[in-house]
């Protein structure tokens, strides 16, 4: 039988993977749809990439903090720790790249289907968009990162915070 602790490190190791894997692939797939220059390539990559963040990322987002909580409490670290502040704060600072980027998503796959439908070139508006969806990918991708090397780390910041 798998003590609590086990089964609560492998939750909170296979969220992050699932987080930065998932990140990871639909960035991938996304660039490759938008390079081949095909409206029905991108119309359909784009709508695949918001259904992967909502039943992938968006699960593993939610598990995170629980596991992460309970991971801390049942490890005996308290919550003030230097390592898990900033983890929490680079957490916050993804968050607030991946909220925009799902919205940026669901308007990129509408625009490429409506052009798509219509056998026009992707608009202006999209690539404004996929620009904008673009920058916001690197502090996020960076901030899981950091994320998970603090989990591994668990650098000592006592005199540093």
């Amino acid at each position: 039988m798998m003590e609590p602790l086990i089964i609560l490190k492998l939750l909170h190791v296979v969220g992050a993977a699932v987080i930065l894997g998932t990140g990871a692939g639909i960035a991938f797939f996304m660039v490759m749809a938008d390079r081949s220059g095909d409206t029905r390539t991108v119309a359909h990559v784009a709508g695949t990439v918001v259904v992967a963040d909502f039943v992938f990322t968006a699960s593993a987002v939610l598990l995170q903090p629980v596991t992460g909580l309970l991971l801390a409490r049942e490890s005996g670290y308290p919550l003030d720790q230097g390592w898990i502040l900033v983890s929490v704060a680079l957490y916050l600072l993804v968050g607030a790249c991946w909220l925009p980027v799902v919205w940026i998503q669901i308007r990129l796959r509408r625009i490429a289907r409506k052009a798509a439908a219509e056998g026009t070139p992707l608009p202006p508006r999209y690539r404004r968009l996929y620009r904008l969806w673009f920058c916001l990918g690197f502090p996020a991708f960076a901030g899981v990162v950091a994320i998970i090397w603090l989990m591994l780390a668990k650098p000592d910041f006592a005199g540093s915070l």
